[in-house]
């Protein structure tokens, strides 16, 4: 049994063969799929996808770190709203990114900071995105830690450093796509970490890995990542799919 921690099920790109998507992942051994928000704009299809897949879709609620633009208050009170409102697994996907624009880099902190309390104020764990911005997300994570600080570094492309300090921050590690490609770097050092930190996700429908590369990514292919990481670790894929679940599981209280 997998576990995919983040895929965006409810993207345009699966507006045609949803439900066969769903079934080549179940197909698959696929069997949660954990569901992060981008801003209000995505809420009602994230909400379809739930009714359409109620025994195996979990939802989560956020501001994505790209849609932090001139409206954030709103996107925050929209955010604040859908909490009070129905129970979600997470706050996610939150961060910083300075890939696409570094201007925004102030209210995305704010942004991020203000999730972060919400995730607090509800005991949720949080699911990170940072994009070209470890020292400014980490820093965040510093003036927030303690117990009630916890969840996911999704799609995971730092150094062993990094990896180290993330989990020093009850952060697990989001293991997809990334892990397979021949540039991707955390392959060389991923064994290094003890499996209980970790685990896994598409991300799609981007970051597809080998051999799909570049092309749509879907929650099928989890089980190209966990053949990877059964590679790396040298332990059967049961026991990836058994011990990944496991953490998913302990950080999503499912």
């Amino acid at each position: 049994m997998l576990t995919d921690t983040h895929t965006h099920l409810y993207s345009e790109a699966f507006d045609l063969d949803r439900d066969t998507v769903m079934q080549q992942a179940k197909d698959s051994g696929v069997s949660r799929f954990f569901i992060p928000a981008i801003d209000s704009s995505y809420a009602q299809a994230m909400y379809d996808l739930e009714a359409s897949y109620p025994d195996c879709v979990h939802l989560m609620m956020g501001l994505h770190p790209t849609s932090v633009k001139e409206n954030y208050k709103e996107e925050l009170a929209f955010v604040t709203k859908a909490l009070e409102a129905r129970s979600f697994v997470a706050i996610g996907e939150i961060g910083i990114d300075l890939y696409w624009d570094t201007s925004t880099l102030a209210i995305q902190r704010e942004a991020f900071v203000f999730q972060i309390r919400l995730a607090k104020k509800y005991k949720l764990p949080i699911v990170i995105h940072c994009r070209d911005a470890f020292d400014q997300v980490f820093e965040v994570l510093e003036q927030e830690k303690g117990d009630d600080l916890f969840g996911i570094f999704h799609c995971f492309t730092g150094s062993l450093a990094q990896a180290k300090q993330a989990i020093g921050y009850n952060m697990k590690l989001g293991i997809g796509g990334v892990i397979t490609f021949k540039n991707g770097k955390i392959d060389q050092f991923l064994n290094q970490i003890d499996i209980k930190h970790i685990v896994l996700e598409t991300d799609a429908p981007y970051l597809s890995p080998v051999p799909y590369r570049g092309k749509r990514n879907q929650s099928s292919y989890l089980s190209l990542i966990a053949s990877k990481v059964s590679a790396l670790y040298d332990i059967s894929e049961a026991q990836v799919a058994a011990i990944t679940t496991a953490n998913a599981a302990a950080i999503f209280k499912i």
